[in-house]
C-alpha cells in the first residue's frame, strides 16, 4: 500500500450532502467521500451512469483541514420574466414563468489536503489520471476550479504520516510570541487513528452518508460510513510566512521522494 496527496484549495468550494435538488443547496464542512470518488472517476473518464464504482471501495481517504473556510450563501435565481419556452421548469415540472430560487452554500477560502491510500498499481493509475484528466476536476461544483498545485505527490509510502510531518500547511505562521505553543490541525480519518511514534490521539466519531453506490443522474445512491475526527499537534516547520506559501508548496511538490 502507498498513496498520493491532493490539495483542494480555491476561492470557493461546495461539498453537497444531499443528492436530490432542493432550494437549499448545502455544503458539508469538508470534502465528502462521494465528491472525492466522483473527482477520481471523472479524471479516469467514468461517466455518471457507469457502474464501475466498486473499484474505488479499496481507497482509504484522510483529510487534513488546513483552513475550514468561511460559509457563504449565494441567493440564486434561474429563469423568470421570460416566455414559457424560455423559462426553466420547476421541480414539479411546470414552467409558467416563475423563477426557480435556490440558496447555494459554499466554503470560501478553505484549504484541505487529502491523502489517498491504495495498492501501488491503483495509486499509479489514479496519479496518471489526475495528471491528464479526462474531465477536469472541480471542488464540488463545476464553477469551483481548484488552485495549483493540485496533485502534490504522485507516490508516497505513508501518505497519512506525510500529512502530519511534511506537507506544507496552508496557514499563516503563528506570531513570534506563540511559537512555543502547540500548533494543532484537524484530521478526518476512515479508520481509528494510530501513530507509530506516540500514543493514538483522542477522537470523535462522526456518522456520514456519503459512500457512493451510484452516480446515475436520476437515481443517485449513497450508504453510511464512520469518520474519526482528531485535533493533533503538528510541527511549526510546516508553516511559514504567507507570501512564501506557494513557493513552499511548489518546492514540496517537485522534491524527489527518494533523493
Amino acid at each position: 500500500m502507498s498513496g498520493l496527496l491532493i490539495r483542494l484549495a480555491g476561492p470557493l468550494q461546495s461539498w453537497g450532502e444531499r443528492s436530490a435538488f432542493t432550494p437549499e443547496r448545502d455544503t458539508a464542512p469538508f470534502p465528502t467521500r462521494s465528491a472525492l470518488i466522483g473527482m477520481l472517476a471523472a479524471a479516469e473518464g467514468i461517466g455518471r451512469g457507469d457502474a464501475r464504482l466498486e473499484k474505488y471501495r479499496e481507497l482509504r481517504l484522510t483529510v487534513r483541514v488546513d483552513r475550514p473556510g468561511l460559509r457563504l450563501i449565494d441567493y440564486h435565481t434561474v429563469g423568470g420574466g421570460f416566455p414559457k419556452d424560455r423559462t426553466a421548469a420547476t421541480s414539479g415540472g411546470s414552467n409558467k414563468g416563475a423563477a426557480v430560487i435556490t440558496r447555494r452554500h459554499y466554503l470560501a477560502d478553505a484549504v484541505f489536503v487529502v491523502a489517498v491510500t491504495a495498492p501501488d498499481n491503483t495509486v499509479e493509475r489514479l496519479a496518471n489520471a489526475l495528471s491528464h484528466p479526462y474531465w477536469a476536476p472541480y471542488l464540488g461544483r463545476r464553477s469551483c476550479p481548484p488552485d495549483e498545485p493540485f496533485l502534490l505527490r504522485r507516490h508516497v509510502d505513508d501518505p497519512e504520516e506525510e500529512l502530519r510531518t511534511q506537507v506544507p500547511l496552508s496557514r499563516t505562521a503563528p506570531p513570534q510570541q506563540e511559537t512555543g505553543k502547540a500548533l494543532t490541525v484537524e484530521f478526518l480519518r476512515e479508520q481509528p487513528p494510530h501513530h507509530n511514534d506516540d500514543a493514538a490521539p483522542a477522537f470523535d466519531v462522526i456518522e456520514v452518508n456519503d459512500e457512493p453506490v451510484t452516480f446515475a443522474q436520476h437515481g443517485r445512491g449513497h450508504t453510511g460510513r464512520r469518520l474519526y475526527r482528531t485535533v493533533e499537534p503538528v510541527s511549526h516547520h510546516l508553516t511559514g510566512p504567507q507570501h512564501t506559501l506557494m513557493q513552499r508548496l511548489i518546492d514540496y511538490a517537485h522534491t524527489e521522494e527518494h533523493p
